[in-house]
């Protein structure tokens, strides 16, 4: 193209404002400007600063129309995602959608027969995938860094709070309204440590397990584990499990394990670090660059020849394997409620402390195992609160 993209952005006051710095870089740089801003309630100068005031209006599909987007930034809360994608197609902009793509996997169908059926792309924002450290495990994995892969672990131990459940109604919740949610660990604040796990192996799902567990008062799960199998994949069917918690006693940034017979890889994603640790040599850790994911869509989109356009980093149809995980959860049982210390948190809030939980979903990921395969986690469940 030989003018600038025109994005709308909706969500502006939700995480739709972390795609501001990029925009006004691509702004400065003549590859892009927003022409409108989609949400309930207009922006502040402060976050539509720039030559022109961009439009406002709680209508995406009317948004696009009037501003003649080429690109709409969907940043929503989970359940709307499908309806409002949709209506940006439909009116004709192509789509940056952030994660979880969809609340279940009819809705995914639906975005993606609207790709076809209106001729437009789908990038979903899973940034992780984004980075050069999840590629350069997979390289090491190919060339037998660490010889044959016995299975792939992710330990995620965050903290949160009841005040992150109360943010919005939306916030902790399997169904809202009648529609699907769908909005726990393993398919939200983790959602990346699933995908991520799930690309490093890039086979097809065979079996998937789930055990679903919550500390704090919500529908959704908090403290989970998932065990997936494939086929045709880096593993060569060893097991992929992601153990996490929102109840831990402190934060630490996320591991994901890659275990060889000699040795082990490990990808921290919030970090893009890389460690090799091969048997009997010291560990070697790298650092990886990461791609701006709207960037990159407004590279693809204003390639002048297809024969020249580069790829999505993360199409749509990239996260089918996550949008399977995520309908296994979404029609699991219930979370088992969690016995969980009651601790006070900022500003009147309170914390869910689930004694022991940083050392359960560490062994988990590092054996490969459920909670409940674990000896001492049946107990932990019946302890008293």
């Amino acid at each position: 193209m030989s003018r600038p993209l025109r994005v709308v952005v909706a969500g502006i006051h939700g995480y739709g404002r972390t795609y501001l710095p990029a925009l006004r870089e691509l702004a400065a740089e003549g590859a892009a400007e927003l022409v409108g801003v989609c949400d309930l309630r207009p922006p502040t100068p402060e976050q539509t600063a720039g030559p022109a005031t961009p439009e406002h209006s709680a209508d995406l599909g009317s948004l696009v129309a009037a501003t003649d987007a080429d690109l709409a930034v969907v940043a929503t809360p989970l359940h709307t995602h499908a309806d409002l994608a949709i209506r940006a197609m439909a009116a004709g902009a192509h789509v940056q959608l952030e994660k979880p793509p969809a609340s279940s996997m009819a809705e995914f169908e639906r975005i993606t027969a609207a790709c076809a059926e209106y001729d437009r792309v789908v990038q979903v924002g899973f940034q992780s995938l984004g980075s050069g450290a999840p590629r350069a495990v997979r390289e090491l994995i190919a060339e037998g860094a660490i010889g044959a892969i016995r299975g792939i672990g992710c330990a995620g131990a965050w903290s949160r709070d009841t005040a992150y459940y109360g943010r919005a109604a939306w916030a902790g919740r399997r169904t809202l309204d009648g529609m699907e949610v769908v909005d726990g660990a393993l398919t939200n604040p983790f959602a990346h440590a699933v995908a991520t796990v799930l690309a490093l192996d890039g086979g097809e799902i065979t079996s998937i397990e789930t055990e679903l567990y919550r500390a704090f008062d919500i529908e959704a799960d908090d403290t989970s584990c998932l065990r997936v199998r494939t086929t045709g994949g880096t593993t060569a069917g060893a097991p992929l499990v992601v153990a996490v918690t929102l109840a831990a006693p402190e934060q630490r940034p996320p591991e994901i394990t890659v275990h060889g017979e000699r040795g082990r890889i490990v990808l921290r994603y919030t970090l893009d670090e890389v460690t090799v640790e091969r048997d009997g040599e010291p560990p070697v850790t790298t650092t990886h660059g990461r791609e701006v994911l709207l960037r990159t869509l407004v590279d693809h989109l204003a390639a002048p020849d297809s024969a020249d356009r580069p790829p999505l980093t993360v199409p749509l149809s990239a996260t089918r394997p996550f949008m399977r995980v995520l309908e296994a959860v979404r029609t699991a049982p219930d979370p088992t409620p969690l016995p969980a210390d009651d601790l006070p948190g900022e500003n009147g809030a309170r914390r869910r402390v689930v004694p022991g939980i940083t050392d359960i979903v560490t062994i988990a990921a590092g054996e490969c195992v459920l909670f409940s395969e674990l000896p001492h986690f049946p107990g932990l469940i019946g302890r008293p609160a």
